[in-house]
């Protein structure tokens, strides 16, 4: 029940001018949205940079390459001359310092006579260069006359576009839904107003899509940042009223005497880390306890999460009851049950894996299983969330990788049994930060140390023009029957992104050189396809996995001990440490090979740096979040927080905590979100879609 205030911004941007069908479809795939976008979507589609179009020179005294805006008189017009389309369209004007020409390539005759009058006086802008001595601006930006110069936009905001959609569409669309924008009531403390000296959100809006100065448009600013804490806020009150809900006293705990986790322990074939031994003790414990727990586990990428996870559901297959493990892929689900069942199967607890593939009869059997008690653990992915899916006697909830699911399934999961007790695994270190963006107010154990006997990894950066000397070295690896992952940015080739090598085209130059040996996954193949290749690397029957990002995390091959990461420098910090984690887990010293393209930007320089220096994925977290905040903030498009659109981590790290705060003061003054300001928080919660938690305001 969206607020009638919101009805507006909800409208489909179909809705607006000059918005037909295949804008529509631009617009969705621009605005990450399977269905049309709204209004609001636009709204939040805030501008990467900025045209500053205020410098007015005379014509002697532009700088070329410039931006600027020129006062001229039309001279003289020379047509493109007819059957000769490939030359252009010269129109010729002067100031009282000297002569510019304005270019026009395959225009219309008549458009450039109306729009540049011989005689009369235009304002022209747009890049000014040099061109045989003679300064040029080529299709000038903008033409205004006298009277119109007051309307013309001297600050433009430049946005994020996808390939087919002018700029200047983009823009007309987010002008006409700024005119549309509802008087919303306020939604923010008066306190956190003055401290924070926020602007209204119609001001706010209003400012960063038509900015008066250049610095409107930076994320630090006021007007992004209000815009930054509504949406945290609206993100940490939905997390708080989950919390509240999870938080509730329990009836009967979860944890039984010991014996299954022994027999766990005594399987394993090393001993268990002090920080696993920790975390495994501070869940046993929480599990004892009259609340319902709520702990992340933090772990590097081969720290032994699973293992922690396991003991967690032993200890509540003790005391009769059940548990689940949620993981975003089916290929992270599948590593996970390899993991556990050798272990299990000793222990004697009953496990099974559900995803998309398990389907008819053996689904019936899984399911049949799973609600007489049958099982103590079932491992899968979205597929255990779906109605038919009934636990006997669901205890523990384990969500791995929980950014990447949203509040609706985690909830969705937790609902299969009563006072669920609730572990979230994640493989990404997160720095302290931005834990409580992600996953709010939660008890956290890390695991620091990696399980003995990982090998260390030696990372060398290597340019492109080497390629031949990597490929001689692959080959070197493949007689010595060593395994090889080859990791390409793309599955295949792209129009947008030139010069990079995609996964098909690198398998097939590869394949022909060392034949059979070469093997491809990525996710545009089916399950079983993948499964297959898969397969085929780990038992060796091919010595060389040429892949995309699929294999970042989850995939467990021990005898892989070379990998090359092509264009490395379209990685991020932290893909490339999940991605390196997929070696160095046998018995052998292990290489990884950053190839990278020249020239390399500053960033990419200090990223490949960190990634040679360390493999301490809590180190690289900061190092990412704080390089991120070093970028050219009105050049590029900053990397934002996961299921974030507005807030960014290296900006807005501060806000977090604030927002929390908030969020907890609102649950402790007013949990059910009543009377004026609840309905304005109401409407803050539909806005930034996290309206799956308003149903819980009446939930018990």
């Amino acid at each position: 029940m969206r607020p009638d205030i919101l009805h507006k911004l909800f409208a489909p941007v179909t809705s607006l001018s000059g918005v037909g069908p295949k804008q529509d479809k631009l617009l969705r795939f621009l605005l990450s949205h399977d269905e049309t976008p709204r209004l609001v979507d636009l709204l939040l589609h805030l501008p990467a940079s900025v045209i500053d179009r205020r410098a007015r020179p005379k014509i002697r005294d532009v700088v070329p390459g410039s931006v600027v805006t020129l006062e001229v008189t039309i001279d003289r017009h020379r047509p493109t001359p007819p059957g000769r389309s490939r030359v252009p369209y010269l129109v010729y004007a002067s100031d009282d310092t000297g002569d510019v020409v304005l270019t026009y390539f395959r225009a219309k005759a008549d458009y450039v006579e109306k729009l540049l009058p011989v005689g009369e006086k235009r304002y022209v802008s747009g890049t000014a260069q040099m061109y045989d001595g003679t300064l040029q601006m080529t299709h000038p930006d903008r033409v205004v006359s006298e009277a119109d110069l007051a309307k013309l936009s001297l600050i433009e905001p430049v946005y994020p576009l996808t390939e087919g959609l002018a700029l200047g569409s983009l823009r007309r669309a987010i002008a006409q839904a700024l005119l549309r924008l509802p008087a919303m009531p306020e939604w923010i403390s008066e306190e956190v107003l003055r401290r924070c000296k926020f602007p209204a959100w119609s001001e706010a809006l209003h400012r960063v899509h038509e900015p008066r100065e250049l610095t409107d448009v930076l994320p630090q600013q006021r007007y992004w940042s209000r815009l930054a804490f509504d949406e945290l806020l609206a993100g940490q009150l939905a997390l708080a009223l989950v919390r509240a809900q999870l938080r509730r006293p329990a009836g009967a705990r979860h944890t039984g005497d010991g014996h299954l986790r022994r027999k766990v322990i005594d399987g394993l074939p090393y001993a268990l880390t002090k920080s696993q031994q920790d975390a495994a003790a501070a869940i046993a414990d929480d599990l004892q306890k009259p609340l319902r727990m709520l702990r992340l586990l933090q772990g590097d990428v081969g720290s032994g999460k699973t293992v922690v996870a396991l003991l967690a559901a032993a200890a509540v297959a003790e005391a009769g009851k059940q548990a689940a493990i949620m993981a975003p892929t089916e290929i992270l689900a599948r590593q996970h049950i390899k993991t556990i069942t050798p272990l299990a199967e000793r222990a004697g607890i009953r496990v099974a894996i559900l995803t998309g593939r398990e389907k008819g009869k053996e689904r019936r059997a899984i399911l049949s299983k799973l609600e007489a008690g049958e099982l103590d653990l079932l491992v899968g992915t979205h597929a255990l969330i779906q109605d038919d899916v009934v636990f006997k006697a669901l205890a523990l909830a384990v969500v791995d990788e929980q950014h990447r699911f949203g509040v609706r399934e985690r909830l969705a999961l937790t609902q299969k049994g009563e006072a669920v007790d609730v572990l979230v695994l994640s493989a990404t270190p997160i720095p302290r930060t931005l834990v409580l963006t992600y996953f709010g107010d939660m008890d956290i154990s890390e695991l620091r140390e990696k399980p003995a006997g990982r090998q260390p990894i030696d990372t060398r950066a290597v340019p492109a023009n080497r390629l031949n000397e990597v490929i001689d070295a692959v080959g070197r690896a493949i007689k010595a029957k060593r395994r090889v992952y080859w990791i390409c940015p793309l599955v295949e080739e792209s129009d947008k992104i030139d010069n990079l090598i995609d996964a098909e085209q690198r398998f097939a130059g590869l394949q022909k050189r060392f034949g059979d040996h070469v093997g491809l996954v990525h996710g545009k193949l089916k399950g079983a396809e993948k499964d297959q290749a898969m397969m085929q690397f780990a038992s060796g029957e091919i010595s060389v996995l040429v892949a995309t990002t699929v294999v970042e995390v989850g995939v467990d091959v021990p005898a892989a001990s070379v990998m090359v990461i092509e264009n490395a420098e379209r990685f991020g910090l932290a893909q490339l440490h999940q991605l390196r984690g997929r070696i160095g887990r046998g018995s052998e010293a292990s290489t990884c090979i950053l190839l990278y393209r020249e020239p390399l930007s500053e960033m990419s320089k200090a990223r490949l740096s960190v990634i040679r220096e360390t493999t301490d994925g809590f180190r690289i977290a900061e190092e990412d979040l704080r390089l991120r905040g070093e970028g050219d903030v009105l050049g590029t498009r900053q990397s934002g927080l996961p299921g974030f659109r507005i807030a960014r981590a290296e900006f807005h790290a501060q806000l977090i905590a604030q927002a929390r705060d908030e969020a907890l003061r609102i649950m402790k003054d007013n949990p059910r979100l009543t009377g004026m300001h609840g309905e304005a928080l109401r409407a803050l919660l539909y806005l930034f879609e996290r309206d799956e938690a308003i149903p819980l305001l009446t939930a018990g």
